[in-house]
């Protein structure tokens, strides 16, 4: 081969290498099993209060140190079984920590109000493109950076940490960029954003409202009650009390991920291809070529 027909050579491989597919960082079967387990405690976690008796202490101020200590080991075990499983390496864990901390100081700007909250388009995006594992992972370490950031450490904090590790997670989930992309791809995230604001919001009210009681027939969690019957005042709660407040959430995740998603999503992917997490690792060794540059007769 000419060094001309190199060169073109060169040329025409050069564009297959750029415009390869972002694939989200893989989970294999020890890492789902331990997403499996998260869940399942956390389900626990938030549901047990609408099993108990009338006799038990309902009170998640006293649980949540436990989950606390349960959830914390039980997010490391996720991150480990990944590495295991060969679906994230020290380049994986370096974004981890950029996006954690992007996202925790996002947090402090809608300070709250209204429900405005800019951390969760961070949060739908970044799941979106790098997968449900490290989506979990993401939205939990976030949440947990964010409450040391803002001084919103409390019981509730573990709840929120499970609740966002699960909004995230379900953006990984969502069909893969190779069936929507562009236009169609931004109208998905932002409908998945919206509606996953109001269940963020939902599940976060069940876990304050079984220890408001006395606020009104219709509304309060009566202890040893059919759960059916709870869950109509659970319902009526959220109608009441917090519809406004998700909304602005939902709202601001909607608007930011149409105005801002194309291009954090082209950001996202471009650094996740140039970091190339599924790409297999080899050693050259450099005797060969050394060898081999010798000239004939030395």
């Amino acid at each position: 081969m000419t060094p001309t027909h190199a060169t073109h050579a060169t040329r025409r491989t050069r564009p297959t290498r750029r415009t390869r597919p972002t694939r989200p960082i893989r989970i294999g079967p020890r890492a789902a099993a331990a997403l499996v387990l998260v869940t399942l405690i956390g389900i626990a976690a938030f549901g047990w209060p609408l099993l108990a008796d009338r006799q038990s202490g309902l009170a998640h101020s006293q649980d949540a140190p436990w989950l606390f200590a349960a959830l914390l080991p039980l997010l490391v075990a996720v991150v480990v079984a990944t590495i295991a499983d060969d679906g994230m390496d020290a380049k994986a864990v370096a974004m981890l920590g950029v996006l954690a901390a992007v996202g925790a100081a996002l947090r402090p700007l809608g300070a709250g109000t209204a429900g405005l909250e800019p951390m969760f388009f961070l949060m739908v995006l970044s799941g979106r493109v790098l997968g449900p594992g490290f989506g979990f992972v993401l939205g939990s370490v976030t949440m947990f950076a964010s409450a040391l950031l803002t001084g919103g450490v409390g019981p509730w904090m573990p709840f929120q940490m499970l609740a966002m590790g699960w909004f995230s997670l379900g953006a990984g989930l969502l069909p893969g960029p190779d069936r929507i992309r562009g236009r169609a791809e931004l109208a998905m995230l932002a409908a998945y954003g919206f509606l996953g604001s109001f269940a963020y919001g939902t599940v976060m009210n069940l876990q304050g409202w079984v220890l408001l009681q006395g606020m009104g027939q219709g509304v309060s969690f009566h202890p040893g009650d059919p759960v059916p019957a709870n869950l109509a005042r659970f319902l009526a709660y959220c109608l009441a009390t917090s519809v406004g407040w998700d909304l602005g959430r939902a709202a601001l995740t909607v608007v930011l991920t149409l105005a801002l998603g194309a291009t954090v999503l082209k950001a996202l992917r471009r650094a996740t291809r140039k970091a190339a997490f599924d790409a297999p690792v080899s050693f050259d060794s450099g005797v060969r070529v050394a060898q081999d540059t010798h000239p004939k007769g030395v």
